[in-house]
């Protein structure tokens, strides 16, 4: 094998690498992220509280869903 041929075939590989690693590292921190989100419900009732508010529960359930949403 000739010296072209091989360093067209590791930059190919590299180049295939580097896009199956994207795309595998985003499915994972995707996957993490909706099992243990960065914020819960108890977080929310805090930020409220903070601005001198205090929600209903419908608030804090549709500011959960619309996180969840994304």
């Amino acid at each position: 094998m000739d010296v072209g041929a091989a360093i067209g075939l590791a930059v190919g590989a590299l180049i295939v690498g580097l896009v199956l690693g994207f795309f595998g590292a985003r499915y994972f921190l995707k996957k993490q992220l909706q099992k243990n989100p960065p914020i819960n419900e108890k977080m929310i009732r805090t930020m409220f509280a903070q601005m001198g508010r205090t929600p209903s529960e419908k608030q804090v359930r549709e500011i959960m869903r619309n996180m969840k949403q994304g």
